[in-house]
């Protein structure tokens, strides 16, 4: 499959908003308010989904397949638009995987950018179109008022830098509800990384939300694991309890992924027994 990679972002260009999990009535003004003004220090424009709107809210928390799909599809016929930010996460984006124009999306490349549920569309469309995926902030993201500027740095080395850039650790991180709180917010200090296997590896990287990323086995939206592959697997913690076994436990259950013959191919996971895995975690 030949990769497309989408033009970096430059002061001036416009940046489209589109929801495809759960809606934008789960942002607060606060929120909305921070995040416009991030983006325009950026020197970015901001323009929104024709549907991603206060009132496309149904019990779900979300909007009808038809809409979700017409906002995306019509950010990536807008010539003006240069990159694509999803709103929030939630547990529904592979929903709209069948009713993608992938053609379409493959003569109209952009950045497409967002986290969590994303996860779906992120390899989806990596795997139908070619194109390269940005597996990154959401626009929610960007209003949240304290804690974002690891974050912020890295996208912007991501999306608007130009060269290679080290990813470091994050010097604490946290997992409480802070669009809900944006005060009282409770961070952990980070350890920094912990090596599973030490070595160098050089490939592509492929991933996102390890729930997520299981519902796209065995269909044509989980792109192809080539030799030069790098597996990179993000998940939810709820902070309070011991992390590392809650880890062990985590991908003991889910990771099922590690069992397939397939992923014996990948440059950045060569574990040929679990318990290789599981030993760096031993108190």
């Amino acid at each position: 499959m030949q990769k497309i990679v989408p033009p970096l972002l430059k002061a001036g260009d416009e940046v489209r908003i589109v929801a495809p999990s759960r809606g934008i009535k789960i942002i607060g003004t606060d929120s909305r308010e921070l995040a416009a003004q991030r983006f325009a220090e950026m020197g970015l424009k901001v323009s929104f989904g024709r549907y991603t709107t206060d009132d496309n809210w149904d019990l779900m928390g979300t909007s009808p397949v038809e809409q979700r799909v017409a906002d995306i599809m019509e950010a990536f016929q807008d010539h003006n638009v240069k990159a694509i930010f999803t709103i929030i996460g939630g547990f529904n984006s592979n929903q709209l995987l069948p009713f993608l124009d992938y053609e379409l999306i493959k003569k109209n490349p952009k950045i497409f950018c967002g986290f969590s549920d994303i996860t779906a569309l992120l390899n989806g469309i990596y795997a139908r179109s070619g194109l390269v995926t940005f597996s990154g902030p959401h626009y929610s993201s960007f209003g949240m008022l304290k804690g974002f500027d690891y974050t912020w740095d890295c996208m912007k080395n991501m999306l608007s830098g130009v060269g290679t850039y080290p990813l470091e650790a994050s010097a604490e991180w946290s997992d409480d509800l802070w669009f809900i709180d944006q005060q009282n917010r409770s961070f952990e200090t980070n350890e920094g990384h912990w090596i599973i296997q030490n070595g160098d590896a050089e490939g592509v990287v492929v991933g996102g939300n390890l729930g997520t990323l299981t519902l796209l086995n065995g269909s044509v939206y989980r792109p192809v694991f080539e030799a030069d592959t790098i597996l990179f697997a993000e998940d939810c913690y709820t902070s309070g309890g011991d992390c590392r076994r809650w880890l062990i436990r985590r991908i003991s259950k889910m990771l099922k992924l590690w069992l397939s013959v397939v992923f014996r191919k990948l440059r950045g996971s060569r574990v040929k027994k679990l318990s290789i895995l599981l030993n760096p975690f031993r108190s």
